[in-house]
């Protein structure tokens, strides 16, 4: 039984007693600086498995910064002594990444079981300087099994801490338990979104006078969210759980979702997957299966262990799609399954799974798979924090959590789910703002989601003139440049400081985008002949540090309305020049 582990960077231990599995660990070095730790369970017969924790040290040597899906603004270091993080299917992912002012990658480390819970953290050690690494498992209440197998994945590559995390996705993505869901091209177009505009007050003749507007403007979908199923406005959920339309709002949804139809645009509808209303008329079918109920909600969360529940969510997604010919999802909620410490002890018989990551998965995983026969390009939205490459398998669109107004918060939680995501649709919370400010700051809730896929979520209707041709003007640019934005490599600088600087190249076209930083650097020995530099701050004006000399070059700098403000040739030596890009305006550099 080999409870430690040495490779040419670290020593690991597995900590817990083991009776009655047998335990063991054994090492693999992938390439220089890339090593994999596999850990193994085995009994003869099926046990509850013991809490164990995979131990090891990294001296803490020119590292500034950490990184995992969850952080937020907060990129701060934690102690070793402080509460663990925490990730499953549902919440977040299992990837820890350590790395320095520069950038460089020192330490990420990510572990193969992204469905059931795991606890691990790298925090800095006060006595040594180190930073104290784990990765506990079964900490949190677990199935019986015979076997287990599960892989640590470790790597100190001197490479960019996003190439790093970018090999962790990989990684993940080639697991046939993690195969990610095939993303439609519809996933990847602008959006109108209806929760922060109209809320629970949404109505099918004001969503299509809505939607008249934002198909002219290039919006390509409508997702309808919460109220249709309901005439109470108050916020609650004590109306979910038949999911019928309510008829003082929508009187016949097929209608309205063909008139969506034929304005082009797709049609998506809000869910609460989990949820079940103390008023709905299911309530006394499942009222004894429940995980727990909440009293602020006046819902309940259904237990997904009975077969009876998950058949009752998935025909009522199938029934959604033949009667309605909907053209997606947004299924919310998902996280609100996994809380162990209130749970509800099970009294009814008749459950097929005791493990809830397990009962979860096999209720998304036979949701999209009906919901596929029937529509084999529909999109699935899922909400932040259940970004991880579990839910890749069932989800195509994953979207920053809820952050009205928070242009910054929405460019730091897009780029961290971009950072993991792959090729799903990255897609920025509802942007929204306040008709009567400047149009200058109203434009920044685009440039700071430019790297994911927007939504919208302001009364169209009610926007001046200037606004309107603000949102036209820069949701052009984006469908123009998607591919570069979406697909192109990438390279958000400094998460520390909150990303004040991104860039991505594809093919011959460059992007980089100023959120703080004044002083913005085109790299050189690129074969790019286009450069995009968009000035993403309040401030006119940037300086553009080159590298090496450019002998010819046409700039054209636009405001953020996307008028023409100047337009001419110029040389550039090596060194800093200034170009005259207004606030929340752009420049584009066409070089020869």
């Amino acid at each position: 039984m080999n409870r430690q582990i040495t490779t040419a960077a670290h020593t690991f231990t597995l900590d817990g007693a083991s009776d009655p599995f047998t335990v063991s660990l054994a090492a693999e070095k992938l390439q220089e600086g890339l090593d994999l730790i596999t850990l193994r369970l085995d009994a003869e017969e099926a046990a509850v498995p013991p809490v164990l924790t995979i131990n090891w040290s990294h001296p803490a040597c020119d590292i500034q910064a950490s990184w995992h899906p969850a952080q937020d603004r907060n990129k701060s270091f934690k102690a070793d002594w402080m509460r663990t993080l925490r990730s499953n299917a549902a919440a977040s992912a299992p990837v820890y990444a350590l790395f320095n002012g520069l950038g460089h990658n020192r330490l990420t480390f990510a572990y193969s079981d992204a469905l059931n819970t795991v606890h691990y953290s790298g925090g800095i050690s006060e006595e040594k300087a180190d930073f104290h690494c784990r990765v506990q498992l079964f900490a949190e209440t677990t199935a019986p099994f015979c076997s287990y197998e599960a892989k640590l994945l470790v790597d100190t590559r001197d490479v960019p801490y996003y190439e790093s995390l970018q090999g962790v996705q990989e990684w993940w993505s080639s697991m046939p338990e993690y195969r990610p869901a095939f993303v439609p091209a519809a996933a990847k177009e602008p959006m109108y979104s209806t929760w922060y505009s109209m809320h629970q007050n949404v109505t099918d003749e004001q969503i299509e006078q809505q939607c008249q507007i934002a198909k002219k403007l290039g919006m390509e979908a409508v997702i309808v969210d919460d109220g249709w199923q309901t005439e109470d406005n108050r916020r609650g959920y004590a109306y979910c759980g038949d999911w019928e339309t309510y008829a003082g709002k929508f009187p016949d949804m097929k209608r309205h979702v063909d008139a969506v139809h034929r304005l082009g645009m797709k049609f998506i509808l809000w869910y609460s997957v989990p949820f079940i209303g103390k008023y709905s008329r299911v309530w006394d079918q499942f009222k004894d299966k429940i995980l727990r109920f909440n009293e602020n909600h006046g819902a309940a969360v259904l237990d997904p262990r009975y077969p009876d529940v998950r058949e009752y969510i998935i025909h009522k997604y199938e029934e959604a799609v033949k009667e309605w010919d909907l053209d997606g999802f947004k299924l919310d909620f998902i996280d609100t399954f996994y809380s162990p410490e209130l749970q509800l002890p099970s009294t009814v018989e008749g459950k097929d799974y005791e493990s809830i990551p397990a009962a979860v998965d096999r209720l998304l995983t036979d949701s999209i798979g009906r919901l596929r026969e029937l529509k084999p390009d529909i999109m699935i939205e899922f909400r932040q924090m259940y970004i991880g490459p579990a839910m890749r398998k069932y989800g195509n669109m994953f979207r920053a959590s809820d952050c009205p107004n928070d242009s910054i918060q929405n460019r730091v939680r897009t780029i961290d789910i971009r950072l993991i995501c792959g090729n799903t649709a990255a897609h920025a919370d509802m942007i929204m703002w306040h008709p009567e400010e400047p149009v200058e700051s109203a434009a920044l809730q685009l440039i700071n989601c430019l790297f994911s896929v927007p939504q919208v979520s302001v009364l169209l209707d009610k926007l001046p003139s200037d606004h309107l041709a603000m949102l036209g003007y820069w949701l052009a640019f984006w469908k123009e440049n998607r591919d570069l934005l979406l697909a192109g490599s990438m390279e958000p600088m400094n998460p520390e400081l909150l990303y004040p600087l991104v860039r991505s190249v594809k093919g011959d076209k460059g992007i980089v985008v100023a959120y703080h930083d004044s002083i913005v650097s085109i790299p050189a020995a690129r074969s790019v002949s286009k450069w995009i530099v968009v000035n993403g701050r309040r401030q006119d004006g940037l300086y553009l540090e080159v590298s090496e000399p450019v002998e010819a070059a046409k700039v054209v700098i636009t405001s953020c309305t996307g008028e023409i403000v100047e337009e001419r040739y110029a040389q550039f030596t090596a060194g800093i020049h200034k170009l005259a890009i207004p606030a929340s305006g752009l420049a584009t550099l066409y070089l020869s």
